[in-house]
C-alpha cells in the first residue's frame, strides 16, 4: 500500500530562553506551532505563516541561506531539521506521513493573539530547557531535544 505524505513546516519559537508548546487536539501530543505547506508556498513562508496564525506573532527565523543563485535558481532559508513523521498510527499501520521542515525562530514578545479558530493563548505553555527535561514523560523525545537546541541556537545569536 502506498504511503501518503504531506509537507509541513514547524517552528520552535523562542523568547527569553523558553520555547512555546501546546497540546495538539488532533494529534494528542505537545507540539510547537506548525502546519501544512500550501501548494504554492515555500517552506520558510509557511513556517512564518503558521506562527502568525497560531500565535499572532512574527518570528525571526534562524535559518541559514546559501549564496547560490542563477537566472533560474536561488537559495532559500534552510530548516534546521528535516523529519519524516508517522501520523495516525493504529495497530502498527501508518495512516500517512509528514515531511517536516523544522525551523527555529525568535519572538520579540509572548503576547499571544491567535487567529480565529486557533488554540487560545492559555493553551500555550513556555518551556525552558529544564522544563523540557522535567516534562519528558508527556512530551515526545524529539520535541524535547529540538526545543533545547532551538533555545540554545537563539540564545547564541
Amino acid at each position: 500500500m502506498e504511503t501518503t505524505r504531506h509537507f509541513v513546516a514547524t517552528v520552535y519559537v523562542v523568547h527569553d530562553g523558553e520555547t512555546a508548546l501546546h497540546e495538539h487536539d488532533k494529534l494528542d501530543m505537545w507540539l510547537p506551532p506548525g502546519g501544512h505547506i500550501d501548494r504554492d508556498e515555500l517552506p520558510h513562508i509557511a513556517a512564518r505563516r503558521e506562527v502568525t496564525e497560531e500565535l499572532g506573532l512574527e518570528p525571526d527565523l534562524v535559518a541559514p541561506q546559501g549564496d547560490l543563485s542563477s537566472a533560474t535558481a536561488e537559495s532559500i532559508p534552510q530548516p534546521q531539521h528535516f523529519l519524516l513523521e508517522d501520523i495516525n498510527v493504529h495497530d502498527g499501520e501508518v495512516g500517512h506521513q509528514h515531511v517536516d521542515f523544522i525551523f527555529y525562530g525568535e519572538l520579540e514578545s509572548r503576547e499571544i493573539d491567535p487567529s480565529d479558530g486557533e488554540a487560545p493563548p492559555e493553551a500555550w505553555e513556555w518551556f525552558s530547557p529544564a522544563d523540557l527535561e522535567q516534562a519528558s514523560d508527556r512530551l515526545p523525545s524529539d520535541v524535547v531535544e529540538i526545543g533545547k537546541r532551538a533555545i540554545e541556537a537563539v540564545d547564541e545569536r
